[in-house]
């Protein structure tokens, strides 16, 4: 009796599991009790039939790192005599691959969404324009763009892209007809459009334009040039906010005001990229930060918390079911967000 009550008391229990959400490579940090029955013997994690590796492991506290092709959404903890019932974790699932997206994808309003295979500098693909269907069909967008870089839906229904090879930003109509929006724009990279459809450019050279509806090209703000690139996102509450990392660790997310005030909103992310806003317009930035790599949100307040766990993420946006889609340098992902969003 009293070996059977030993065995029902060291069940493995799953306390917390954090961030709420993670791709393939990412870690979720796990928190509980009997995690390991002893000390010869570690924690095993699994999804489904698929085990994860531990990059950690103890009593109370594992990291599980989640491999690659996982289709199941919750962990189990075995420590050897006895498993954990299932915990929900919100695993990204592959949706395109063999990409290369350097920025965040854009989202027409039916929920398609809209990637690039950029390729190295002055390379020249086949097709450099990728739109992922509700079927998560993956389908060629009539393109002829070298380096695409920056997306974004203009309010008649028009994919803006933005090329670093040449400086241009090209139209792409919904009947797939292709031409130039606006050239001279330097080493262009990030768009964001805001309510009025002024169109924002960054030349990660160190300068943001603003382009009228009518086209007329103006220099909205000068920031420190970037390495990579710069990104953009509108904030409805009126704020352009740009990430253009650098040689620093300790990059900052600039926030500029309708008349083109430069400030900065925050300092102390490893090179930010893509960003996002959500429906109660909180901030999302792809970077890493104190040696987690991800996506991490920021509350009304300032708070910061990662919600994503994930290597090499570049950009992210949401579909209109507020599910998340995240880019990394080879494809994208589907995050089930819904519920973390909301919270």
């Amino acid at each position: 009796m009293s070996a059977k009550r030993s065995s029902t008391n060291s069940r493995p229990v799953i306390e917390s599991v954090t961030p709420p959400a993670a791709i393939s490579g990412g870690d979720f940090e796990v928190h509980g009790q009997h995690l390991s029955s002893d000390l010869d013997h570690r924690p095993l994690a699994m999804f489904g039939s698929v085990e994860a590796r531990l990059v950690v492991g103890g009593s109370k506290y594992a990291v599980v790192r989640v491999p690659d092709d996982v289709t199941e959404s919750r962990m189990v903890m075995d420590n050897g005599r006895d498993k954990s019932d299932p915990h929900p974790c919100d695993v990204g699932l592959t949706i395109a691959e063999n990409l290369h997206p350097v920025a965040s994808p854009a989202v027409d309003t039916d929920g398609n969404v809209y990637t690039t295979r950029s390729g190295a500098r002055g390379e020249k693909v086949p097709v450099s324009i990728f739109k992922i269907d509700l079927n998560f069909d993956v389908k060629p967008v009539g393109a002829d763009i070298i380096n695409p870089t920056g997306l974004v839906f203009s309010q008649t229904g028009d994919l803006l892209v933005s090329s670093r090879n040449n400086g241009t930003i090209y139209m792409i109509r919904p009947n797939g007809q292709t031409e130039v929006y606006v050239e001279g724009m330097g080493v262009a990279t990030g768009l964001a459009l805001d309510p009025d459809g002024n169109l924002f450019v960054g030349d990660r050279t160190g300068t943001i334009f603003k382009i009228s509806p009518e086209r007329q090209i103006f220099v909205f703000a000068t920031i420190e040039p970037s390495i990579a690139a710069y990104h953009l996102t509108w904030d409805p509450t009126g704020f352009l906010y740009v990430t253009g990392p650098t040689t620093s660790s300790f990059d900052n997310v600039y926030r500029v005001s309708s008349e083109g005030e430069v400030s900065v909103f925050y300092r102390g992310l490893g090179r930010p990229q893509g960003m996002a806003t959500d429906s109660q317009g909180r901030l999302y930035v792809a970077a890493s930060r104190g040696g987690r790599k991800g996506i991490f949100r920021f509350a009304p307040d300032g708070e910061i918390s990662q919600v994503v766990s994930g290597p090499g993420i570049v950009g992210l946006a949401f579909l209109p079911t507020k599910e998340m889609v995240v880019a990394t340098g080879n494809g994208l992902y589907r995050i089930n967000s819904s519920s973390w969003v909301d919270g």
